[in-house]
């Protein structure tokens, strides 16, 4: 019992400090950009030109403005806390997967001349991921996780709808269909049940 108790709460050391270190890094990046009269939104992702496929994964880190940054920080570390218990590794492939997903689906589907960038992607492969693991893997509490998620962060799903010419419905749809995707990908193996012989 004592050696289960330690090994959650390492694992909750772990991801509460990757966490963290993730979001001071995207409000270290808009400091970085600000400072340098924005600069760093040319890394953002322009749609159906080849050499932008290379900014996917840092179009995911950089943001807009500080409002911008401030809107997509307590999801994400909420989200990535709860995401990253399950082990940094798997956290680690599952945003990977969300990452190139939001970006792809960004850069085949985007209006033309636009610039994509933000952790929003992200935040919605997070609410995705959660939503659907515990029925991939079939955990009750993973389960029971993804409903409390699903009642606080619901709201999100309009965030898929274009609603808002100033607001990436590619990127939140798409990162909402990487994360879902990423359960699937990344299941858990079901143990196999012991037989009882009489």
């Amino acid at each position: 019992m004592t050696g289960t108790r330690t090994s959650a709460t390492a694992r909750a050391v772990t991801a509460g400090a990757v966490m963290l270190a993730w979001v001071a890094l995207l409000w270290l990046l808009e400091v970085v950009d600000t400072a340098t009269g924005h600069t760093l939104d040319s890394y953002g992702v322009s749609p159906r030109e080849p050499a932008e496929l290379a900014d996917i994964v840092p179009s995911a880190f950089l943001h807009s403005g500080w409002e911008h940054v401030a809107s997509n920080s307590v999801p994400l570390l909420v989200l990535g806390f709860i995401a990253a218990l399950g082990g940094i590794r798997r956290f680690a492939a599952v945003v990977l997967v969300v990452i190139v997903t939001a970006g792809l689906g960004v850069w085949l589907t985007a209006p033309a001349h636009t610039v994509t960038l933000g952790a929003s992607g992200v935040v919605f492969g997070l609410f995705g991921y959660l939503l659907v693991r515990g029925f991939v893997d079939r955990r009750p509490l993973d389960i029971v996780i993804g409903v409390i998620i699903a009642a606080v962060y619901g709201s999100l799903l309009w965030g898929v709808l274009p609603t808002d010419s100033g607001i990436s419905w590619q990127g939140h749809l798409f990162g909402l269909t990487g994360g879902v995707a990423a359960a699937f990908f990344f299941r858990r193996p079901r143990r196999p049940r012991s037989h009882v012989t009489v």
